[in-house]
């Protein structure tokens, strides 16, 4: 694993190679004199460089955070949307969370918004990580895809794997902000296709999770938006329920908010930080 570091963006960049040859983009918003750190898995069709602002909110919060393009997206090469082997991005996060743990004096919490929130707890529940401290923002535990679309999925995964296809995300729900959806629609590091095999994958595990919720075993705050049309807030309510009986779950629904809580319209992305800095506080 070889790293080259380089400033960008009010952060540091550097690329982490994989145990099968791929190359991984990180992003770096460094702290000196950190109490803690942070990962952040990014989601769907987007990258790390989103995530700017909120890392910067950490930052202020005497956090360190690193972020990194998920494989099929962003800066990191190959095929958009795209995975040679289902579990491909468990094994990317498992090797970047401890490639990063081993930097640090403590172990960094661990924080996925959407996919990257499906990714992060089934890393987690798989037990291939163990942070001192879980966030979920919207995670994509369940989809409003049909039962036939899904069953599609799962054929077209075994016959054509890597066929590319629009993921159908529309801009306009990411927000109530109309500045967020022109700039994701303007990103030139944005993309719109997804494979059979990562579709497959964010079908599978997602109910996966929710099977296994009860098995968390780490502190965990799960951010629900409950207008969601982007990934079905039900997962997330029927994560909720199985993972009760664990104790480690502290649930926030958000009755009006779309998807993206972190970068939603004011007042409900300060409602939305507080809730997490409230959290937080009370885990050290």
């Amino acid at each position: 694993m070889q790293h080259g570091q380089a400033a960008v963006d009010g952060g540091e960049e550097a690329w982490l190679t994989m145990a099968d040859g791929q190359q991984l983009f990180l992003r770096d918003w460094p702290k000196p004199q950190a109490r803690g750190a942070v990962l952040v898995v990014h989601g769907l069709g987007e990258h790390s460089g989103r995530y700017r602002q909120l890392a910067q909110w950490f930052n202020q919060r005497g956090y360190a955070v690193r972020s990194y393009d998920q494989r099929g997206h962003g800066k990191t090469p190959g095929q958009r949307g795209a995975l040679r082997h289902a579990d491909d991005l468990l094994e990317d996060l498992a090797t970047v969370y401890n490639d990063y743990a081993n930097s640090l004096p403590h172990a960094p919490l661990l924080l996925g918004h959407s996919m990257g929130g499906l990714v992060a707890a089934r890393t987690v529940l798989d037990g291939r990580v163990t942070p001192p401290a879980l966030l979920l923002s919207s995670p994509a535990l369940r989809s409003w895809e049909s039962a036939a679309m899904v069953r599609l999925a799962r054929l077209l995964s075994r016959l054509l794997p890597g066929l590319p296809l629009r993921n159908g995300l529309k801009f306009d729900q990411l927000s109530h902000d109309p500045q967020v959806a022109a700039a994701y629609r303007d990103d030139p590091l944005r993309t719109g296709w997804i494979t059979p095999r990562l579709a497959d994958f964010i079908f599978r595990a997602g109910a996966a999770c929710i099977a296994d919720a009860a098995t968390l075993a780490v502190p965990t705050l799960l951010l629900v938006a409950d207008s969601d049309t982007l990934v079905d807030p039900s997962g997330s309510r029927a994560f909720a329920r199985k993972a009760a009986s664990s104790g480690k779950l502290t649930t926030r629904f958000f009755s009006t908010l779309y998807h993206e809580l972190f970068n939603e319209a004011e007042p409900g992305r300060s409602q939305v930080l507080m809730q997490l800095g409230d959290w937080l506080g009370r885990q050290v």
